[in-house]
């Protein structure tokens, strides 16, 4: 193993096994890890004693007096070293005193509220011209427009928080960006605990000026080979958030022949990307992930015609919710369309991350309804009107169709449910279960990515991800990742996103205005399909019930 692999291989510490990942991050003690310190110290038996309490009170009061400094102070000459001061003094905290420091700047270094109230009065106070007489120029108007121009510049200052300072500083300061970074990160992991308004506020400023610094025009796009340093290489093997690297001989594939791999470069955060995208340069486009990690040989590139995305991923936790992948994709697809004329399609092969875990609550929900629904019914002859089969009869009859001896449930729904939550995942060995949840799933899975919304807009994050930059929904595929993940996250079912250079600013704005998600024929026709079927909801479940299994069962069952 030469020195290079060598060190890859350390400062990565690779694992054999794929999926046993180990989450990374760059920030010096990010909040999650202080608190798992003090657990292990405490296990240690190194409690903390009445001295330890005071160096914590004296450390915090240090840090939160240098952070005053680093917004207050005009003294240049010193100012490097102040924000050195509490950058560094800040990551000796404890998880407790960041969360009460972040709060400190949250609510005592905001914008000055009354402030605020009175410049509006004085504003609202002016007798101003109408807008017709607005271009009859006088003395008394040009004074009148005079204080309110004054008026509103001191509105707009006024407006301003006063931590503001801290983050144009800190910007500027040496590491200041990867610092500013890391704090928002320790921000997003207290608002995911507790919702604190004032935080919020502090997180919705910070992140706006970090969009801000990190537009497209400040950052480079690279494209990562093996001849890079390995402190770069070891930083995609870290961050690789979709399909993890498993071994040296896996990266060196996915840099090789028929690979790309691009990423983001800011010059405040020099040699790490913030974040990266993979592609596979193929002869159509993959229907499964297994035919883009594990094709040996790849093609020769002069034979390619699609540019396939299957993995992109973002190194700083902190940059959350900033869309540094729109740009990175549109700046990817240009350049390959740019150097590789023969490339015609560019797609992507992705993951539904949010597909399991919603059938799996309609398929819970809907059984219980039907249960209900079954009582109600005996009792008053009525029927519940928030129940829906989501089971086509003939996928109905299919799954209660399964052996008695492999499969458990009293309908359609709820022996779907028994056969996906099955730990084992044994119905992706059967050849009779495939056969039998093949159909609904692709069915139910195009529903999911064409119809179910949050918001009016994609329910799955991936999918919601890709239709804002313009892609339109192609196709899904049938078992396409067969790892845990996969299989947890979406039954293995993936899909292709495609990018079609001529429409991609009109689906943006589309999607962006009303909604509207694009998606080929095949994906309409899963969804018509089960419109077209003879519904199971108007058949009561009484008599669905006397017909499969009789009265005593049906009775037995209430």
């Amino acid at each position: 193993m030469n020195k290079k692999a060598f060190s890859i291989l350390m400062r990565a510490r690779m694992r054999p096994n794929a999926n046993d990942r180990t989450n990374l991050s760059l920030s010096p003690l990010p909040l999650t890890n202080a608190v798992n310190q003090t657990q292990h110290q405490n296990s240690e038996g190194n409690q903390s004693g009445p001295n330890d309490s005071g160096n914590s009170e004296r450390e915090f009061k240090q840090v939160r007096a240098s952070m005053h400094s680093a917004i207050t102070l005009n003294k240049t000459e010193v100012l490097d070293d102040v924000l050195n001061n509490f950058s560094e003094g800040y990551f000796s905290l404890s998880h407790e005193n960041r969360r009460n420091l972040l709060l400190v700047l949250a609510r005592e270094y905001d914008l000055d509220r009354s402030q605020v109230r009175e410049l509006i009065k004085q504003c609202l106070g002016l007798d101003l011209p109408s807008a017709d007489k607005a271009q009859v120029s006088g003395p008394e108007e040009d004074s009148l427009f005079s204080s309110f121009y004054r008026i509103e510049r001191n509105l707009r200052h006024a407006l301003k928080p006063v931590y503001e300072d801290l983050f144009d500083r800190l910007n500027t300061h040496p590491g200041g960006l990867r610092f500013l970074s890391n704090l928002r990160a320790d921000i997003l992991s207290i608002l995911a605990e507790e919702n604190i308004a004032s935080l919020r506020a502090l997180d919705s400023y910070l992140k706006e000026k970090l969009s801000t610094w990190l537009s497209p025009a400040a950052l480079e796009l690279h494209q990562i080979t093996w001849d890079d340093p390995a402190s770069l290489l070891e930083k995609i093997v870290a961050y690789e958030a979709v399909h993890p690297i498993s071994n040296l001989l896996d990266l060196k594939r996915r840099l090789g022949t028929g690979r790309r791999c691009f990423g983001y470069l800011h010059p405040a955060i020099p040699g790490e990307p913030l974040i990266f995208i993979e592609v596979a340069l193929l002869k159509d486009v993959a229907q499964s992930i297994q035919d883009v990690l594990w094709d040996s040989p790849p093609i020769p590139e002069t034979e390619a015609t699609c540019a396939l995305f299957y993995s992109i991923s973002s190194t700083q936790p902190g940059l959350a919710g900033i869309n540094l992948g729109k740009f990175l994709i549109k700046r990817v697809i240009t350049l390959v369309k740019r150097e590789m004329s023969h490339i015609s399609t560019f797609a992507t092969l992705s993951p539904i991350p949010g597909f399991m875990q919603w059938l799996l609550s309609k398929l819970a929900s809907q059984t219980l309804l039907a249960e209900a629904d079954m009582s109600q019914q005996l009792a008053d002859g009525s029927s519940s009107t928030f129940y829906e089969n989501i089971l086509n009869p003939e996928e109905e009859e299919a799954l209660m169709g399964l052996p008695k001896d492999n499969v458990d449930g009293t309908n359609g729904m709820e022996v779907m449910f028994n056969l996906l939550t099955s730990k084992s995942y044994k119905w992706i060995h059967s050849p009779e279960f495939l056969s039998v949840l093949k159909k609904p799933l692709m069915r139910l899975c195009a529903r999911y990515l064409l119809q179910e919304k949050k918001r009016g807009k994609a329910l799955d994050s991936v999918a919601n991800f890709h239709l804002q930059n313009g892609a339109m929904v192609e196709r899904i595929n049938w078992l396409a990742d067969r790892s845990e993940k996969g299989l947890s996250q979406s039954g293995g079912i993936m899909v292709n996103y495609v990018y079609s250079l001529e429409h991609i600013e009109e689906y943006a704005h589309s999607y962006f205005t009303n909604g509207e998600i694009h998606a080929s024929p095949v994906l309409h026709h899963y969804v018509e399909s089960h419109k077209k079927s003879p519904s199971l909801h108007g058949q009561s479940i009484t008599g669905r019930y006397h017909q499969k299994n009789g009265t005593n069962a049906l009775i037995s069952k209430i």
